[in-house]
């Protein structure tokens, strides 16, 4: 028996209605509702800027502390749900999410923008996005379910981008941006009840002796050192750089060209969906080859 088996069979009676198909579907949700208003938020560009009178700078900056605190806080959730689980950082990140969403739909100023958008939404996305998520499948699943389950998370974060982008310019064309960042923020507070599903324990250290515990710093030490996971993290790093630029700053840049915001919509869905059919296959292949 692996030891995932048992932490599942160890689980209170109450729990038993978290089968592997509930934990990835309500997992593979919670990616979709975390990467989905993310990005769309290049659809606010414009209208916001019209109403506030701000460049597109200004936007450029709030995204890109958005994108840096994301980054750097990832590590700092993964830390803390080792310790004391899953279940309480997503439920932050999530609150973290939606209060960003709103402080948005009520900024006046940059310095408002800058933290709405940049330091509550990187945060949040830290806490309560896939990274969290895809942790979550390889501790409650069994191996043999685990690459398909991966794929299947990363997929759902790029079902959120097909979904939310022609759903965002909707919203924005029929309601206005303030109400469409009310929605998108009152959508992010689904993700609490769904992360009951993904509730892992917390590490018990009270009988570990002082010696084998690691630090937080060694462990990124010891992660860097291995080649692998540097390649890795560089490969995240090109793909996060483009599709950042890409969300942030191609729908303005089509209306640039006379190209209409709906299409700008369609355009960034697309991209997610073809992403969605690369991770499905990726995770699909990763149970077959090494």
């Amino acid at each position: 028996m692996t030891a995932t088996e048992g932490d599942l069979r160890r689980l209170p009676a109450a729990a038993s209605w978290r089968t592997p198909l509930v934990i990835v579907v309500c997992g593979c949700a919670i990616a979709l509702l975390s990467f989905g208003p993310r990005s769309s938020l290049g659809f606010f560009i414009q209208p916001m800027g019209r109403e506030f009178s701000w460049g597109r700078d200004v936007f450029g900056l709030a995204l890109a502390v958005q994108n840096l605190l994301w980054g750097l806080g990832q590590p700092v959730a993964g830390a803390i749900a080792d310790r004391f689980g899953v279940l309480r950082v997503i439920c932050v990140g999530a609150v973290l999410y939606a209060g960003g969403l709103l402080m948005m739909r009520y900024s006046g100023t940059p310095l408002s923008l800058d933290i709405g958008a940049g330091v509550l939404i990187g945060f949040g996305l830290s806490g309560c996005s896939f990274n969290l998520v895809l942790s979550a499948f390889n501790k409650l699943l069994p191996p043999e379910r685990r690459g398909v389950a991966l794929g299947a998370g990363t997929a759902a974060g790029s079902f959120g981008q097909f979904l939310f982008a022609p759903f965002g310019v909707a919203l924005i064309d029929n309601f206005g941006w303030q109400t469409a960042l009310v929605v998108f923020a009152a959508l992010m507070l689904l993700i609490l009840p769904l992360s009951l599903a993904l509730a892992t324990p917390g590490a018990k250290t009270e009988h570990v002796p002082a010696s084998d515990q690691q630090s937080f710093k060694t462990a990124l030490a010891e992660a860097f050192g291995h080649r692998s996971y540097v390649l890795l993290v560089l490969g995240f790093f090109t793909c996060g750089f483009q599709l950042a630029f890409v969300t942030v700053h191609l729908p303005a840049y089509l209306v640039d060209r006379g190209i209409s915001t709906q299409t700008g919509g369609w355009v960034i869905a697309v991209i997610g969906l073809f992403n969605i059919i690369g991770s499905l296959s990726v995770g699909w292949m990763q149970n077959r080859f090494p």
